[in-house]
Order: structure tokens, then C-alpha cells, then sequence
């Protein structure tokens, strides 16, 4: 597996409030701390409300005063891109622009914002993304890690920064500086940042993406939804189908099926499902099998532009080869829509070895609707 020191694209993601600290306390933390596999970021990017995202701008980014630059310059970090651009201000459903988060209505738009943006710097297989939850608010940090265990990949991180207690929130300490630099805390004491020290901590996380569905993965899906689907996906299995419509819902999610794997898929439902058989994989042709497959393809589906082909296929019989095709067909279909954890209860599932193999469904008929 490749590190996350190793990709052509390293981002820092983080969320701030009110000290923006929190990124060059961080940054210094992947790259100057870190000895044996700095990480060092092609590219940070910060979530942050309208104050919070002016006082980043005017604290890291001023061209004369700016920390970021100035840390950077002192430890020698070249290449990091970080703009007021890529200082991003979570904004509500209406597309007004939050300068705190406090009510159950802007702690939703925060979690949808942050949910998105996690998302799409998840979506490139080049990046690696370390994620700091040190900064705003708590529910900020919250919502950040969550979604980061829903879209995270191998090479994701998650950490907080650990500073050396004199200098925790003070809004003159932003790193360790490399020669001797004075600042007071808030008793007035002056306190050297040369003899601060951030350390690192990586919070491990459960990683949930392969589990998701496309839709979750390629859109532009809540933080509420992606809930939702991960507590539908958790409960029993309902699959119901629309006979009238040729289309199935798996939890409340639609599958696409193509004609003739729909027919397959209903095939399987009523054989090992309602009939309580199971398909088995002969070695030699099932005429059986395929006599009553076709008479329910012709029933539903009697104008298919494959009927005559399906027909010629089958004519002396349903063999492994065609039936182990078909349902790993619908198998993509399911994992597609619903992701592989999700498709797990709905999936056609093989039993036995060698001669004795055959296959079934786990649903019940309570299950089905």
C-alpha cells in the first residue's frame, strides 16, 4: 500500500473558528515534528465562518505578516498552496453565509457543507487527505471525522494537535519557532516559542466508503441522508417490487435492472424464495430451468429486443456458465446502487462445492414486497 507521504497530491483539510492556529500548529505538527515520514501538503484547505475566514486570512495570509508564510519561510516548506480561495465559508440551504453555529438549523448546514466537501477531496485516487478535527467548534470536528469515516480511503488520516499547555489558545502562539521569539500568556508571563512543542495525535477511524452506494459517492448527498442510508442499510433488508413499473427498490433505494435481469432476478425470488428450492449448477444443461425463466421473461417483458437471442440461448437448456453470468450481473447491478455492504442481504448467494454447488436468496417473503 502507498503512504500518504508518498501521493502526487497531499491535502490538509481542517475547520476553524476563531484561531486559526489550528492549521500552522497542524502543519508544523505533519512536517517539522514528523521525522521519519513528514508529510508534507501540496495543498491545505480550511472550513470556517465569515469571521473565522477573515481572521485566517489576515493571521496566515497576510504578505507581510502572515504565519503561514512565515512558517514556511522559516522550516523551509516549499510548493504548499494555500489561498483565501481554499479558505472556504460553510453558507445554509439558502446560500447565506454563516458567521457562527449555534442553532440546530446551522449545525445541519455545517454537517451537509462539511459532508460535500469531504467528499469531493476524497474522489481524486492520486490525493492522500489528512484531516484535522483540532479546530472551531465541537460539533465542526464531529461532523469532519464522521465524514471522513464515510468517504475515507487507505491512505486518509484523521488527527489533533497536542500543545504544550502555556501556550494552548494563545492568540500569539501559532508553532514552535526555530530561534528564540517571546510572547505572553494571559497572566502576563512571557513564554518562549522556541520551547513549545505540538505533537501529533492520529485518531484512528472506522472506514465505511466501500460499504456506500454510487449515488452517495458521486453526488452531492446530506450529511442527514448519508445517516439515513447508513441506518437503513444497518436495519432488516426490504426489497419491494413494482411489477407494474418493472422496477425494484432495496431498501428504499432503486436498483436499475436491465429487462432480462429483472426477469432473472424475479426468477430467483420465486424459485428458492416462495418455491424454497435452490437453483443448482448442473453440469450438464437444465431444461426445467430455463422453460419456466422464459415463461416469466415473456410474461413480463414480451417485446424484449433480446427475446429471440435469450430464447436461442436457452433453447436446449439453462447451463452454469449462463446462470453464474446472470447473477453476477445482477450482483453488479446491487452493489452499484446500494454498495457492496449494503447489496450483502439482497445478493444471490452460492452454497456447497464442486457438483454439489447452488444458489439462493437469504430474504424472506416478509422481506420482500
Amino acid at each position: 500500500m502507498n503512504l500518504p507521504h508518498n501521493y502526487p497530491k497531499r491535502i490538509l483539510l481542517a475547520v476553524s473558528g476563531m484561531s486559526p492556529q489550528i492549521v500552522t500548529e497542524t502543519l508544523y505538527a505533519l512536517t517539522v515534528a514528523e521525522k521519519d515520514q513528514p508529510f508534507i501538503p501540496t495543498e491545505i484547505h480550511l472550513i470556517s465562518t465569515t469571521t473565522g475566514k477573515n481572521r485566517a486570512v489576515l493571521e496566515l495570509l497576510h504578505p507581510q505578516t502572515g504565519k503561514f508564510h512565515q512558517l514556511c519561510k522559516d522550516y523551509g516548506l516549499e510548493g504548499i498552496q494555500f489561498c483565501a480561495e481554499q479558505i472556504y465559508v460553510i453558507s445554509d440551504k439558502h446560500g447565506v453565509l454563516l458567521d457562527d453555529i449555534k442553532t440546530p438549523e446551522e449545525n445541519e448546514a455545517a454537517a451537509d457543507f462539511i459532508t460535500q466537501k469531504v467528499n469531493e477531496l476524497t474522489r481524486d485516487n492520486d490525493s492522500a487527505l489528512h484531516v484535522s478535527i483540532a479546530g472551531g467548534r465541537k460539533t465542526m470536528g464531529y461532523y469532519l471525522g464522521y465524514a471522513l469515516s464515510l468517504f475515507g480511503r487507505a491512505q486518509d488520516r484523521l488527527s489533533h494537535v497536542l500543545v504544550t499547555a502555556n501556550y494552548e489558545g494563545l492568540p500569539a502562539f501559532f508553532y514552535p519557532t526555530p530561534e528564540s521569539h517571546v510572547i505572553y500568556d494571559r497572566d502576563k508571563n512571557p513564554l518562549d516559542t522556541n520551547a513549545a512543542e505540538v505533537i501529533l495525535a492520529t485518531i484512528p477511524f472506522v472506514r465505511l466508503r466501500t460499504g456506500l452506494p454510487n449515488f452517495l459517492l458521486e453526488g452531492t448527498a446530506s450529511f442527514s441522508e448519508s445517516i439515513r442510508f447508513a441506518r437503513r442499510a444497518e436495519g432488516d433488508p426490504l426489497l419491494e417490487i413494482d411489477l407494474a413499473k418493472r422496477c425494484l427498490t432495496a431498501n428504499s433505494i432503486a436498483v436499475p435492472l436491465t429487462d432480462i435481469n429483472f426477469a432473472f432476478y424475479l426468477w430467483i425470488i420465486q424459485e428458492t424464495v416462495f418455491n424454497k428450492t435452490s437453483i443448482k449448477r448442473e453440469v450438464e444443461a437444465n431444461l426445467d430451468y430455463s422453460a419456466s425463466f422464459l415463461t416469466l421473461y415473456q410474461e413480463l417483458f414480451s417485446k424484449a429486443k433480446d427475446m429471440d437471442k435469450t430464447e436461442a440461448t436457452l433453447k436446449k437448456g439453462m447451463d452454469a456458465t449462463w446462470l453464474s453470468d446472470r447473477i453476477t450481473k445482477v450482483k453488479e447491478a446491487f452493489e452499484k446502487a446500494l454498495g457492496k455492504h449494503g447489496a450483502r442481504p439482497f445478493l444471490v448467494l452460492k452454497n456447497g462445492k464442486n457438483n454439489g454447488i447452488t444458489y439462493a436468496l437469504t430474504l424472506t417473503a416478509q422481506q420482500i414486497k
